[in-house]
């Protein structure tokens, strides 16, 4: 099984049995018309990078935590590819219909991978949690409650998450961790970033 994987980083080894062939830029899907999977993990929501990719006959994943596929107007598969993420044998997926999600589950069977669904909401369901608890984090931290060690270690002890919030927000970027919770926070402002952390994002 034939995987395109569009990025200009070093990519994981996202699907180990597949036969993935990575490109760094959209001219260059031209030449690969006949792979299983387009996966784009730089995906922003260009209309030139959405018409390139759009007129693929396989399925197109997107990295695309913050936007919705209604926001990207394209039967594209939402994958989150937040740091961290993607080296899991599950990924989180967001599908637009029944019929995208049958060819999907064709397709990972053969990947070595597996996957769970979430609503096609900004920040899925992983990505929506752990920029919460980043957030509250560091309102706790610019409250003077405590030091940003003592509440990593807390988090780890207390929940045995694998990495406290100031770990995982340093692991995901502050900008990808801010940028979601803003547009959570049209909807909630519950999720309205702290100013630490906006500031933090500057540096």
């Amino acid at each position: 099984m034939k995987v395109i994987l569009l990025t200009e980083t070093t990519p994981l080894h996202l699907f180990p049995t597949a036969d993935c062939v990575v490109i760094q830029t959209l001219h260059e899907l031209g030449n690969h018309r006949d792979a299983d999977l387009y996966v784009d993990l730089d995906f922003t929501p260009e209309e030139r990078r959405i018409s390139a990719l759009s007129g693929m006959e396989a399925p197109v994943m997107v990295n695309a935590v913050a936007t919705t596929i209604a926001e990207i107007g394209q039967p594209f598969i939402r994958i989150n590819g937040w740091p961290g993420m993607l080296e899991r044998t599950v990924h989180e997926l967001v599908v637009p219909d029944g019929g995208v999600a049958a060819r999907i589950t064709r397709v990972y069977e053969k990947t070595g991978r597996s996957f769970r669904l979430a609503p096609d909401i900004p920040g899925m369901i992983t990505a929506r949690v752990l920029a919460a608890l980043i957030n509250e984090a560091w309102y706790t931290w610019q409250d003077g409650v405590s030091s940003k060690e003592e509440i990593d270690t807390a988090m780890r002890l207390g929940t045995n998450y694998p990495l406290g919030p100031f770990e995982w927000a340093a692991k995901i970027g502050l900008e990808r961790v801010v940028e979601l919770l803003e547009v959570m926070s049209r909807d909630d402002p519950r999720y309205y970033p702290a100013e630490s952390l906006k500031k933090a994002r500057l540096y």
